[in-house]
This record gives C-alpha cells, structure tokens and sequence, in this order.
C-alpha cells in the first residue's frame, strides 16, 4: 500500500506522528510537506496529494490542516478524489464503508495524536461495501464528469 499524505503548518506535527506511525507498519509514504511549522497555503498541499491519488501514484491520501475542512473542500475540487473529513472512528469508518472515500482529511487542532491513528487505522483497514453503495458512488462519479467545463 502506498499513501500520499500533506498538510499545512496547523497540521504538519501531527502529520510527522501519522507519517511515523505508517512507516513503522511497513506502509510506503509519499510525504508531500509541510516540512515545518511556518505558515504555509493548505491548498497547495491538497491538490499535490490529490492529484498523486487521482493519478494513481497512490492507493489513498492523508491531508492534515486545522479542522480537516479546507482540505477537503480543496481536494475534492480533483476529478476521482471523494475526501471526507473526520474526527471520529464511526464517520472513517462509513467514509470508506459506504462512500469509498480515497482521502481522508484530518483536523490537527480537532483531533489528538492517539484518536488520529485509531482514526486512520480503521479508515485503512476498512472495506468499500460495494452493493448499493457502489451505485450512489457512481452517480457521484457521474455528477463529477458532467459538470467538468468543456475545453
């Protein structure tokens, strides 16, 4: 498995523990910064991340800014990209369970070191259910290419 992960300077620590923790897994990660606490455009790393997964030089993304918010509202701008925000197990868990979720955004003033990783362990771990989910997830996909503006 290789993870793509970024985040600003409101999350960049706790992207040093997620990375940490990953890497202590076996799990291949693609950091794409921040690489320290300056003040940095959450944007920028959102759509690096994004793209790496929507590309395919990743089977999931992590991104990690203040609430998670922005990040997600950035990354899902990405055609292919379904990134849920989540400060909790049981919404990581129906993201990928339900939506097929592919990024998974966290809150770095929202949620501690210890919950993130109980957080990203389940999302990982977690199956798409498939079935009549998988029907919702590609009226999704439907929606996201029938709005792309012509060329």
């Amino acid at each position: 498995m290789r993870i793509a992960i970024g985040a600003d300077h409101a999350g960049y620590a706790l992207k040093e523990t997620l990375v940490a923790h990953l890497r202590e897994q076996g799990i291949e990660v693609v950091d794409f910064g921040t690489h320290s606490p300056e003040s940095v455009d959450y944007p920028d790393y959102a759509r690096a991340v994004a793209e790496a997964v929507a590309r395919g030089e990743a089977d999931y993304g992590v991104l990690i800014c203040g609430t998670g918010i922005g990040m997600s509202i950035t990354a899902n701008k990405v055609p292919g990209i379904r990134a849920a925000a989540v400060s909790d197990v049981y919404t990581a868990k129906m993201s990928r369970a339900h939506n097929d979720a592919n990024i998974l955004c966290l809150g770095g003033r929202v949620v501690g070191p210890g919950l993130a990783i109980e957080i990203l362990d389940t999302w990982l771990r977690t199956p798409f259910e498939g079935g009549r989910h998988a029907r919702r997830v590609e009226k999704i996909r439907q929606l996201e290419a029938s709005c792309q503006p012509s060329p």
